[in-house]
């Protein structure tokens, strides 16, 4: 994709979708972090369904600390990866407390230190509890960033660094959803819904998916 093509790209997906938002559930920075943290492998939806019986009995670290493993484990235990989901949020929590005053932090590299916490959770939190232009690249952002031409990588790192580069400014701070959003339910990972796609014309992808016969 030339940078004309990525611009009309990106003011196509803004103009059907002004105000993006991440599709996890959350009313506080730290329960934003804790969803992101248990997001791994797994889909908004099913942390959504635990995080729902989570918050209301803990929503801050000492409230999760309260909880202990085993108390913690039975509101997440629906989510792929639990126990050693649970293990590392307890230790971020007590983290939290210990050296940050209950709050989460907003450095990357005070985030990437907490456990279970990597580049793409620290870049979630960073962009959209603190409106920084980072981009968190997950499966859908790296297959639409390479099958499009918009950023190819053979890494989520390489492919984050290219979209930083490529990104037009003024749309940076909210590509990610943008793009998860467009990988989620338009360029899907089996079948690319190519004939339902509004930014098919800008794409480099070919041949195009046909539309279904009926």
């Amino acid at each position: 994709m030339n940078p004309a093509a990525i611009a009309a790209f990106f003011a196509t997906l803004q103009s059907a979708n002004p105000h993006p938002v991440t599709e996890l559930e959350y009313t506080s920075i730290f329960e934003l972090l804790t969803a992101v943290l248990l997001s791994a492998q797994a889909t908004d939806v099913g942390v959504n369904k635990a995080t729902r019986r989570l918050f209301p009995v803990a929503n801050t670290p000492q409230a999760m600390l309260d909880l202990g493993l085993d108390g913690l484990e039975s509101h997440i235990r629906t989510i792929g990866l639990y126990h050693t989901k649970a293990k590392n949020l307890l230790q971020t929590c007590r983290l939290l407390i210990e050296r940050h005053g209950g709050e989460v932090p907003r450095t990357r590299e005070a985030l990437e230190a907490l456990p279970g916490v990597g580049r793409k959770t620290a870049n979630v939190v960073l962009n959209v509890a603190f409106g920084e232009p980072t981009m968190a690249v997950d499966t859908h952002i790296f297959r639409v960033s390479n099958r499009t031409g918009l950023a190819p990588g053979k890494t989520p790192l390489a492919v984050e660094l290219q979209l930083l580069k490529r990104v037009p400014a003024e749309y940076l701070p909210d590509a990610h959803h943008w793009l998860i959003l467009h990988g989620r339910y338009v360029c899907q990972a089996r079948t690319p819904r190519c004939w339902e796609c509004s930014v098919a014309s800008y794409c480099d992808f070919k041949p195009k998916t046909p539309a279904p016969r009926a």
